[in-house]
């Protein structure tokens, strides 16, 4: 075994490692390519399955701000149909009161007047606070949506030491600002 030895020794490179070398060190590079490969085969699914339903969940939740958005819209659009139907109300009573005019039609005639702009006003006030409800609840919506997602974000970029870093600005932001009452 001597002369084997001696003439592999012969044959190596200049750096010169000896056969038992080599072959610990390929039985270390055969021992990580199979750890990666089990590793691969044991994580690679629940990490795609983790990053998929995360994926789901997030559309879903842009799908749902989209529909009710669009049910905002769609109230909006209601609610302006309601006022254009108010208004030709307005509208025919206004002409029927013109129709009876005479000294106690005039009279008749401002009373409906004021009676279709109060419904007039009524029904924009009831649209207008409809519609800022419904920019409320969306904007609600919007916000809860971002900060799950901004959330998830900094959960998974921000390391412990640019967490300390932004507090610390933060803190020093706050202190130097003043608050109104």
């Amino acid at each position: 075994m001597n002369l084997i030895t001696l003439s592999a020794l012969s044959s190596l490179p200049p750096f010169s490692m000896d056969s038992e070398t080599v072959l610990r060190a390929a039985f270390h590079l055969a021992n990580v390519a199979v750890l990666a490969v089990v590793l691969a085969f044991l994580l690679y699914r629940p990490v795609r399955e983790v990053l998929r339903k995360r994926t789901e969940r997030i559309q879903k939740q842009l799908e749902q701000a989209e529909d009710e958005l669009k049910q905002a819209m769609t109230l909006r659009q209601k609610y302006e149909r309601k006022i254009s139907e108010i208004e030709h109300e307005r509208e025919d009573i206004l002409e029927n009161a013109r129709k009876l005019a005479s000294d106690a039609g005039r009279r008749v005639l401002s009373e409906a007047k004021a009676e279709a702009d109060a419904v007039k006003e009524r029904a924009s006030k009831s649209v207008e606070m409809e519609w800022e409800r419904a920019q409320t609840e969306m904007r609600t919506a919007i916000i809860d949506v971002s900060a799950v997602m901004a959330e998830k974000l900094v959960k998974h970029s921000m390391n412990k030491e640019t967490h300390d870093e932004i507090l610390s600005e933060t803190m020093s932001e706050l202190e130097g600002m003043s608050w109104r009452d």
